[in-house]
């Protein structure tokens, strides 16, 4: 990890250049889909790598060209796409399904306006942690309080059990999931995919982070992707599951199966085949 001032902000960044084979972070070169990049050549469980074309992680679809859209149905084959928005930003930023006729749409709400059951304590303290970031003229004070929601909420859990859902019910072609940049809720699902997937926290932490990269500059200054908000959720997770692991199994219910044929379907197979070993979620 390095760090680069862009503007008054100090933003995280992650290792120049990225993993051979995945140099640039598995950026796709859209017009109007700054980040929209494929999780292709990561290295997952037994040193196989994620397969090419399948898993794309993006900001919203609406701000494609037409021709990033045509790209994505034929190119890409796109067979789900997997919404994390709220109502709001739906109708502000429509996705274009009209280009995918052939794709599944899966609205998978991971903060919903309203949070039902929210304490005053709770409300207390984001008041509070929205108040230090503008004192301290740091966003990502308030990040870190965000992100344990991301994962823990109802809202949350139940969004990303439908992404993983998703995932596993695709026959054919590939799955993209967004939120508005790319960043927060598109980027928990993310390190989820890649946890299931066996790939090294270092990694997942790289591709995190290259949303500063690729997001639109005044969106990455007014609320960068960080480890420390990161590490907030990985923490919380860590108190609660007892780990990433425990948090697919206790919170999403996926079992050994699943996570065997996540595998299956989105590692290249080993070079070599060899005794036969049992697939743990790691």
């Amino acid at each position: 990890m390095r760090e680069q001032e862009i503007g008054s902000t100090r933003v995280e960044l992650p290792d120049d250049p990225g993993p051979a084979g995945r140099e640039g972070y598995g950026i796709i070169d859209f017009d109007g889909l700054p980040n929209t990049r494929d999780l292709g050549g990561l290295i997952g469980a037994d040193g196989r790598r994620v397969k090419r074309g399948l898993l794309l992680r993006s900001g919203a679809l609406g701000f494609g060209s037409s021709a990033d859209l045509r790209r994505l149905r034929d190119e890409y084959r796109l067979g789900l796409v997997v919404d994390l928005r709220n109502d709001n930003e739906l109708e502000e930023v429509p996705d274009p399904m009209e280009f995918f006729p052939g794709a599944r749409y899966v609205h998978a709400n991971i903060l919903r306006e309203q949070t039902a059951g929210i304490t005053q304590e709770q409300a207390a303290r984001v008041r509070a942690a929205q108040q230090r970031a503008r004192e301290a003229n740091d966003p990502v004070v308030f990040m870190e309080l965000l992100y344990p929601h991301l994962l823990l909420d109802e809202a949350g859990v139940a969004g990303y059990r439908d992404l993983f859902r998703a995932l596993l019910e695709l026959e054919d072609g590939s799955a993209l999931w967004h939120c508005y940049v790319g960043r927060d809720r598109c980027g928990m699902g993310s390190v989820l995919i890649e946890v299931a997937l066996g790939v090294a926290r270092p990694d997942i932490e790289n591709d995190y982070l290259a949303t500063n990269l690729y997001a639109p500059r005044q969106l990455t200054v007014d609320g960068p992707a960080s480890l420390r908000s990161l590490g907030a959720a990985w923490n919380a997770v860590d108190r609660e599951f007892g780990g990433m692991d425990g948090y697919l199994t206790g919170a999403l219910g996926l079992d050994g199966a699943d996570i065997a044929r996540l595998r299956e379907r989105y590692l290249e197979p080993a070079a070599s085949k060899g005794a036969g070993t049992s697939i743990q979620v790691s």
